[in-house]
C-alpha cells in the first residue's frame, strides 16, 4: 500500500522548512515501519503534485500552513482516503476570529476582545506564532487584537475518532484520543513578536484533566478529524488560543516517547477504530529543528 505524505514547507516555504522536515521525517519513518510505501511530492507546483500522485495511493495526508491547508486537502480528498482533518473544518480553523466565536458560543473559554494597554495582535489567517505580537497598537489589515492573558502555555496533541460517511463526519464510540499534553516554550522578542521554540512532552500540570477536557470539547465542537493541536493558556481559566487542524511540531517529541506508531493511530482513527489511550515512556524536549532530547 502507498501513502502520500504531502508536506508543503520543505520545498515551498524556507521560513518553516525546518519544522516541516522534522515532522515529515517522523511520519515517514513510522509509515515505513508499518510496511507502507511512502510517496512524496516533487519540487513542482504543490497542488499539481497532489493531483498527480494521490490517485495511485490508498491514503494520504497534507501538512501545510493553515491558510493553504484547506485547498490542498480538498485536492487530496478528491483522489484518496484522507488521514488528516477534512478540508471544510481546516478552512474554519484557519479563520481564527470565526473559530473563536464558535468556541465561545459553545462555552469554551477564549481570550476576549482587546481592552486598553497590552494586547495580542494576530493575523486572522496565520500559522503558529508567525505574525503574532504583543503590542499596545492597533491591528493592521488582515489582523485582529485579543486580550493578553498572562499564564502558562500548553498544547494538547489529540486525534479524534471520526469517519467519513454519507458526505459527513460522525463520531464513533471512542472519545478523541489524547496523545499528550505538551509544555510550550514561547519567547517574546524585540517588537513584542512571539516565537515558538519547541517544548517538552508529555507533561502533567496540576490542571491536566481540565486541559484535556477543554481540548476534547474543542475538537468535537469544530468537527476536527486526524491529528490536531489545541493551544491553550492556563490562567484563571483554560483558554483556547489556537487550533491547528494538522500535524504539529510536538509530534517529534511524542514519537520519541510513544510505544504506538503514529501511522497506525492515524489510519485507525480515520476508520473510527482508534484506541482509547496510548503508552508513553519518560519525556522529551524538542525544538523546531527536530532535535529531541530524552529526559
Amino acid at each position: 500500500m502507498k501513502v502520500l505524505l504531502a508536506e508543503y514547507t520543505v520545498s515551498h516555504d524556507p521560513s518553516l522548512a525546518h519544522e516541516g522536515a522534522a515532522m515529515l521525517a517522523v511520519l515517514r519513518a513510522s509509515f515505513e515501519r508499518c510496511g507502507l510505501d511512502v510517496v512524496l511530492p516533487g519540487p513542482g507546483d504543490f497542488g499539481d503534485e497532489i493531483a498527480r500522485l494521490a490517485p495511485s495511493c490508498e491514503m494520504g495526508i497534507v501538512i501545510a500552513p493553515d491558510h493553504l491547508l484547506s485547498k490542498y486537502t480538498f485536492l487530496l480528498e478528491q483522489a484518496t482516503h484522507n488521514l488528516g482533518c477534512g478540508f471544510m473544518t481546516v478552512a474554519l480553523c484557519a479563520n481564527k476570529v470565526q473559530t473563536g466565536k464558535i468556541l465561545l458560543q459553545n462555552g469554551i473559554p477564549v481570550p476576549g476582545d482587546a481592552g486598553a494597554g497590552k494586547r495580542v495582535i494576530k493575523p486572522v489567517k496565520g500559522c503558529g506564532a508567525q505574525g503574532v505580537r504583543l503590542s499596545v497598537g492597533l491591528p493592521g489589515e488582515g489582523e485582529f487584537a485579543q486580550e493578553y492573558i498572562e499564564g502558562e502555555h500548553y498544547s494538547v496533541s489529540i486525534i479524534p475518532n471520526r469517519v467519513i460517511g454519507d458526505a459527513c463526519l460522525y463520531f464513533t464510540g471512542n472519545p478523541p484520543l489524547i496523545l499528550a499534553v505538551n509544555k510550550q516554550e514561547i519567547a517574546i522578542g524585540g517588537g513584542g513578536s512571539f516565537r515558538y521554540l519547541g517544548g517538552e512532552t508529555p507533561v502533567h500540570p496540576a490542571r491536566e484533566a481540565e486541559i484535556a477536557d477543554i481540548a476534547r470539547k474543542t475538537v468535537e465542537v469544530l468537527g476536527c478529524q486526524g491529528y490536531c493541536g489545541v493551544d491553550v493558556v492556563v490562567a484563571d481559566k483554560v483558554y483556547v488560543v489556537d487550533v491547528n487542524p494538522r500535524i504539529t511540531t510536538s509530534l517529534v517529541g511524542i514519537a520519541a516517547c510513544m510505544r504506538e506508531e503514529i501511522a497506525e493511530l492515524l489510519i485507525a482513527a480515520s476508520k473510527g477504530n482508534g484506541p482509547k489511550e496510548v503508552h508513553l515512556t519518560g519525556s522529551a524536549r524538542f525544538d523546531t529543528d527536530g532535535k529531541v532530547t530524552k529526559l
